[in-house]
């Protein structure tokens, strides 16, 4: 039992603490605000139940009329009008008196009288899980800043200051900044939503590597994931990037993961970190899934973020940003992960030349391989929200084939190099030409630049034949100097009857159903959405899991409709000729060749004496 005067003096500090708490918060704001002539953000997390956030922007004397806008894109190439969640928004001055505001369009405001400095609040509701969303719920926060926070368009590259309120209790902050408790200082707007955060009770591990410090958040339940397993092969995909571009352009880079258990998968890359979603089953049962997303957009901080398309330049919170060379920045970067798991241990020469012959398969497959060029369907990625444009006959992936024209690309530098040249050098010319000039290369034109300069050769054949023309690619004519052919075999494959497509964050769509077929006969329709396969959630894994399916088994499936309840269809999987490649060695390999490869293999050109020797 505690004495009078002790229950005196825990009252006074129950009365004196909170108020102190108060002084020192308001103190650090306004040391902070000093060191800033920009607006000043406070996002207030006080309704996680209900995934409703409270934004608050302070701005500093101005114009007598401040336009706000919130950016209609974010993460994806898709418009997706993030002004659809805001639920209400009202401004006051420095006295508290009410200032007008006006809707001038969507996803724009106008606060009328703000000369003297405004208050701006507004709320908007997070709940898109992901690493393309924005999410506050029961467990934890995870914000794309672009998606819940507007910015002045006359201060949009002004230092700004943000403050995190309300926090649940114990939750913590995660950012790629260094925080004065919760209140961050950045350099503009732009810097800001290029930088996801993460509040949570989440798990983080720390490590230096390569002269930089790194640090590993990871939302997710600690019985679904190995720390150390995971931090090994992090270790290893990290020396293996920073060695291969010779290039290390951070002190500290953030990884941020969520291992959810159902449906997800993805990653998005930032300048300074990476936001990556995989399933909590997928990583259980291995690793390579976490390997390769990581390894793909931890390469991005040089291709995109800084080796960058002018295309994508100055990006454009209200429209589209247009670019012909997504085949370069997205699918290249897949050439260029394969390069890195390879250097890194984690895969081996079979895996890399099986990963070839299914991406070529997957082009061949696709009539629009004849259609549509490399340049278009990166031009086109704006339209990937749409269902039928992911139709086979409609659409080629600027992922798949790009990572076919860097494999293509790589053998043809070599070859006109005589071995001196690869898509190492290529890469990292662009990297001191372009991004530590901070300059940005003129999309496919910048492309074809740096690898003739490299090369020393012409090389517009190549591009105009395969990355703006849709000539097919003769397979064979590049891999026959590194000894290796594309084989294709005729092989009986499961036929589920249709044709599934999900878009990101998305759900599951029907784009093609089999006349004829069983699933036919059992009532599916184009267009509908697949809510649940063989009694689990449609998701990311669910291509995969049909695939392993074989002639005989039985298809249940979960569909919805717009005219129609939710019902369940079930029916066998039918069996389809295809042909598939595959790719092998030649019947004889010279030396010369088995010199090529071993070099190719190490992403590396050849050593002199080699690449001369005849």
């Amino acid at each position: 039992m505690k004495s009078f005067e002790s229950k005196q003096r825990w009252k006074l500090c129950q009365f004196l603490i909170p108020r102190l708490m108060l002084c020192i918060a308001v103190l650090a704001a306004s040391l902070l605000a000093e060191d800033s002539t920009g607006p000043a953000y406070t996002v207030s997390l006080a309704d996680p139940e209900q995934h409703l956030v409270e934004v608050q922007i302070q701005l500093p004397p101005g114009a007598a009329d401040r336009q706000l806008q919130l950016p209609v894109w974010n993460a994806l190439y898709q418009v997706r009008d993030f002004a659809q969640y805001v639920n209400w928004i009202r401004a006051k001055d420095s006295s508290g008196k009410p200032l007008p505001v006006r809707e001038l369009r969507d996803s724009l405001w106008q606060v009328e009288g703000a000369a003297n400095g405004a208050v701006i609040e507004y709320q908007i509701y997070a709940d898109s899980p992901g690493p393309f969303g924005a999410q506050l719920d029961q467990y934890h926060a995870f914000f794309n800043l672009a998606e819940i926070l507007m910015y002045p368009v006359d201060a949009r590259d002004t230092p700004l200051t943000l403050h995190f309120t309300q926090l649940p209790s114990g939750w913590r902050i995660a950012m790629p900044f260094q925080a004065r408790d919760s209140y961050f200082r950045i350099d503009n707007y732009d810097r800001l939503v290029d930088s996801p955060v993460e509040i949570g009770d989440f798990h983080e591990i720390d490590f230096l590597e390569s002269g930089a410090r790194f640090r590993v958040i990871i939302d997710a339940d600690p019985a679904d994931y190995d720390a150390e397993k995971i931090v090994a092969d992090l270790h290893k995909i990290v020396v293996a990037a920073v060695s291969w571009m010779n290039d290390r352009p951070f002190e500290t880079y953030t990884f941020f993961y969520h291992f959810p258990r159902g449906p997800s998968g993805g990653g998005m890359e930032h300048a300074y970190s990476t936001a990556i979603e995989l399933s909590a089953d997928s990583i259980k049962q291995s690793l390579d899934p976490f390997d390769a997303v990581t390894a793909h957009e931890f390469f991005h901080l040089w291709n995109v973020k800084r080796i960058r398309p002018q295309g994508l330049e100055p990006i454009d919170y209200t429209q589209a940003n247009n670019t012909r060379a997504l085949w370069f920045s997205e699918g290249v970067t897949s050439t260029a992960e394969g390069l890195i798991l390879l250097r890194a241990g984690l895969i081996g020469e079979s895996q890399v030349l099986a990963e070839i012959g299914e991406q070529i398969t997957d082009l061949e497959r696709r009539p629009a391989h004849l259609t549509q060029s490399a340049e278009d369907s990166s031009l086109d990625a704006w339209l990937e929200g749409y269902s039928y444009y992911r139709r086979p006959e409609r659409s080629v992936s600027y992922y798949n084939k790009g990572e076919l024209l860097g494999v293509m690309l790589d053998l043809a530098l070599r070859d006109a190099s005589h071995g001196h040249a690869s898509l190492r050098e290529l890469l990292q010319w662009m990297n001191v030409n372009y991004a530590k000039k901070n300059r940005f290369f003129d999309d496919s034109n910048g492309v074809r630049e740096a690898a003739e300069a490299v090369s020393r050769s012409d090389l517009g054949w190549f591009f105009t034949k395969y990355v703006s023309g849709t000539e097919e690619i003769p397979w064979n004519d590049f891999l026959r100097s590194v000894g290796l052919r594309a084989v294709p075999e005729t092989t009986t494959v499961p036929d589920p009857g249709f044709l599934a497509s999900r878009n990101f964050d998305g759900p599951m769509m029907v784009v093609a159903v089999t006349p004829g077929s069983e699933a036919e006969s059992a009532g599916l329709h184009v267009g509908e959405t697949i809510v649940e396969l063989q009694g689990k959630p449609a998701g990311e894994e669910s291509t995969q899991q049909l695939a392993r399916m074989k002639p005989g088994d039985t298809v249940v499936v979960k569909v919805r409709s717009r005219r129609e309840a939710e019902r369940e269809l079930k029916w066998k999987v039918g069996g389809r000729e295809e042909t598939v490649y595959e790719i092998k060695d030649l019947d004889q390999i010279t030396p010369e060749q088995h010199s090529r490869r071993a070099a190719w293999l190490k992403g590396e050109a050849q050593p002199a004496e080699e690449a001369t020797a005849k």
